[in-house]
């Protein structure tokens, strides 16, 4: 069985889950969070506790328990606590800078490129070099997170790009002259 999926979900004080039918509702002080699960799983809450089982040991419901299981312990901990991703600019001239509402970031092109903020999506620049994505919807964030990693990606000759922080650029050996 999934260990994974075993596992109870505990909710915060100040957190209520609700089921209707296959979508769960997760409300907490950052925010409102909603989600279909699968037909097959069978989600029940029962105070200040989730717990998810399946109905039988299917290949298919062997895989869905765990990602169930780990899709409602998100929701919980992003309306709680948020999620954030910190994206770092190498290379000469390569700047970001928040303008308002909007991220602006010069990545080398003829033009700039802005990101908006929404009611879900929050950017913060502690400096010119990085980008802080904050947010209560982990997929969003890292969908964001990977748009603006997107614009220039790090390029493995001299390592210029914005990469998330803590990866590791594999680096080429360039020319070599005779």
């Amino acid at each position: 069985m999934s260990r994974i999926g075993r596992k109870e979900i505990t909710v915060p004080a100040g957190v209520t889950v609700t089921m209707n039918g296959h979508v769960i509702t997760v409300k907490g002080p950052k925010g409102t969070l909603e989600r279909e699960l699968h037909r097959n799983m069978l989600v029940t809450v029962e105070g200040n506790t989730v717990k998810v089982e399946r109905p039988n040991d299917d290949k298919m419901n062997r895989s869905l328990h765990g990602l169930t299981r780990s899709l409602i312990a998100n929701m919980v901990v992003g309306v709680t606590e948020g999620y954030s991703k910190k994206l770092e600019i190498v290379g000469v001239g390569y700047k970001a800078a928040k303008s308002g509402k909007s991220l602006v970031l010069n990545l080398g092109h003829s033009h700039t490129i802005t990101f908006n903020e929404d009611e879900n999506i929050t950017f913060e620049v502690p400096d010119s070099n990085t980008i802080i994505v904050k947010g209560y919807d982990k997929q969003l964030v890292g969908a964001i997170a990977a748009q603006i990693r997107e614009k220039r990606p790090p390029e493995p000759y001299l390592g210029k790009g914005v990469k998330y922080e803590g990866e590791h650029i594999r680096r080429k050996a360039g020319k070599t002259g005779k």
